[in-house]
């Protein structure tokens, strides 16, 4: 097997794991890479050369699609989104929020409070793929 279709079948395995196991771009970038290594292995048949501009293009493609990638912060309530929790968030410990229709993992603000499940939860915060929230029932007492 040529180096040619080896990076076609390492860039489309990358950009397909992007597709179901997201991890903030960072497969997508590496399978991009892989895919622009396919011309270039065409010119550069030497695979060590290929592995090294390949390791290359993905770091400098991640550091560019993390720029473009939004990174919000709520610190109040003012502006916080509305969720419901899908399993109890015990106190410490993450559990599943659903919110816009996806489902997430979820942190209660407050490592001592308890949300159970089916309960409507102000998102406040993000860290990463875990949403950090409150009990909307803190807020109306």
């Amino acid at each position: 097997m040529n180096s040619t279709l080896i990076w076609l079948v390492i860039g489309l395995s990358f950009c397909l794991m992007e597709f179901f196991l997201p991890t903030a771009f960072t497969e997508f970038s590496m399978g991009m890479s892989a895919l622009l290594i396919v011309p270039i292995s065409i010119i550069l048949p030497y695979f060590g050369v290929q592995i090294v501009i390949w390791m290359g293009l993905s770091v400098g493609l991640m550091v560019i699609i993390r720029k473009f990638l939004i990174q919000r912060k709520v610190t109040g309530v003012e502006g916080a989104q509305l969720g419901k929790t899908l399993t109890t968030i015990s106190k410490g410990d993450i559990g599943r929020v659903k919110y816009e229709g996806n489902s997430w993992r979820g942190r209660c603000h407050d490592n001592e409070l308890e949300i159970p499940a089916n309960q409507s939860v102000y998102i406040i915060g993000r860290e990463g793929n875990t949403l950090i929230v409150i009990p909307e029932k803190l807020l109306i007492e």
